[in-house]
């Protein structure tokens, strides 16, 4: 039961925590990318380039994102004396479930899908 909780207690943290850290014009890029198809989730909890030829800004867009993130999963990891690794699959599950119909997620092979 406790385990349970603790589950329950770190996806709502993260789920807020994701929200929290990305600006509103990082979260409206972030969709648009998402949208065409050009970025999405990736199985390690971090989000992923498509296409590895993307452009700089979108390029640097993932790098800022993926930043954030870990520094959050690193303190929800601190908080909760769990492993980082614990942390972003927990946040990549939360990810497929918020990800839009039609937005690219990772497959556990590492293929990119659509969800459908």
């Amino acid at each position: 039961m406790r385990h349970n909780a603790c589950i329950k207690f770190i996806t709502r943290t993260l789920a807020f925590g994701l929200l929290l850290i990305a600006s509103v014009a990082i979260a409206q890029s972030l969709d648009e990318a998402k949208a065409a198809g050009l970025i999405g989730e990736k199985n390690d909890g971090y989000i992923g380039l498509v296409q590895p030829d993307a452009p700089q800004d979108l390029v640097d867009l993932v790098r800022n994102v993926n930043r954030q993130r870990r520094v959050r999963y690193e303190e929800i990891a601190r908080d909760n004396n769990i492993s980082v690794t614990t942390v972003a699959q927990l946040a990549y599950a939360r990810a497929v479930e918020a990800t839009r119909s039609g937005h690219l997620v990772e497959d556990a092979s590492g293929r990119w899908v659509r969800k459908p």
